[in-house]
């Protein structure tokens, strides 16, 4: 019996590795090694994300692009190096794809795949005039986290998509894991960054310019790098409104959170609220501090509720935070690393690679 279950058991691996690529080939390395206490150390054991409990299941066969299969209702892989999502209502699931994902229809299901990509001005998945599209339980990263590093995981390329919903996924090695201006980002589990010199690392990030409702929710975002953020709102094109930062688990960063105050006006509906801030890279959170551009005077702001993760006592604001004072101009950085630049890009070619 022992000998049949061992024939068996090679008889199906043997059969998966034909089929496709299979998940457990290929695990995401750990970030940087923690210091005891809180739940930085072990997210899940609070019931945060992080690789146990995001990305593609363990054990799911994926099959890879193009080498298996080339295109499905509403997408297909296009030479120049690309796959192009262009037919409203496309579901793809199960898949390796070792390119950038580009989405040009809405009511888009992205679903249990693993997105590999890299270059200077590389995304995972790009967003162009989407609506309704869900990115969730996938993979997304760069091959590396040096010269194969992603720019971005996932971009709202234009910054006009709507409804867009980022769930339950695992980012690692690109420089910007998730940029956008609107939806709900919840349940992902962001990690050891990416940087080629010159990059702005950020973990979760909005430029401004709408004021659609955003929800960034119950991630785990560790940026080991003292720069730029693990999420943060920035008035790049205007003014930032209706964002919700709550529940959290956060480290890093040069500020672990900026809070949307800037020149184009003031901020509102700003709520950062139940957030943990570790100090597993830095004993202030991120490099200078937990928090920057946060205006305590914006109508609707609330800041409440955040914690230090390892002891459980409250974060106030700190004093000049509200100020308006330029947090990103004092303190030493990396050799090659920039502070906040707030744009990765609004790359305007109609297809990437263009």
């Amino acid at each position: 019996m022992a000998l049949l279950l061992s024939l068996l058991a090679v008889a199906v691996t043997a059969v998966l590795a034909v089929g496709g690529v299979l998940t457990p080939a290929f695990r995401p390395p750990p970030p940087s090694a923690p210091l005891a206490g809180g739940c930085a150390a072990a997210p899940h054991r609070c019931g945060f994300p992080d690789a146990t409990n995001t990305g593609v299941p363990a054990g799911m066969t994926l099959k890879s692009v193009p080498a298996q299969v080339s295109r499905g209702p509403g997408w297909y892989y296009d030479s120049r190096g690309f796959v192009e999502v262009d037919g409203n209502g496309a579901v793809l699931r199960g898949l390796y794809i070792p390119h950038n994902l580009d989405i040009s229809a809405s009511d888009v299901i992205i679903s249990d795949d693993r997105i590999v990509n890299s270059g200077q001005s590389s995304f995972g998945v790009s967003l162009r005039h989407t609506r309704n599209v869900t990115i969730e339980d996938s993979d997304i990263c760069g091959p590396n986290g040096g010269s194969g590093r992603l720019m971005v995981g996932v971009k709202d390329v234009y910054g006009d998509s709507s409804g867009t919903s980022v769930l339950r996924n695992n980012i690692w090695h690109a420089s910007t894991g998730v940029q956008m201006g609107e939806g709900v980002i919840e349940g992902n589990y962001l990690h050891t960054p990416g940087f080629l010199r010159g990059d702005h690392i950020n973990g979760i990030t909005s430029n401004g310019g709408r004021t659609l409702s955003m929800t960034i929710q119950h991630n785990t975002v560790f940026v080991n790098y003292p720069q730029n953020d693990a999420v943060s709102l920035f008035e790049d094109f205007g003014i930032q409104g209706n964002r919700t930062i709550n529940d959290n688990l956060l480290a890093g960063g040069g500020y672990t959170i900026y809070g949307g105050r800037g020149k184009q006006g003031q901020t509102f509906n700003i709520r950062i609220t139940n957030n943990r801030i570790s100090s597993i890279y830095f004993p202030s959170g991120g490099h200078w501090g937990p928090v920057a551009y946060y205006s305590p005077h914006g109508p609707g702001n609330v800041w409440a509720g955040n914690v230090w993760d390892a002891t459980g006592r409250p974060i106030g604001i700190p004093a000049g935070t509200g100020r308006g004072a330029s947090p990103a101009l004092g303190g030493a950085v990396m050799p090659g690393i920039t502070r906040h630049i707030p744009t990765q890009g609004r790359e305007t070619a109609p297809y990437p690679g263009s």
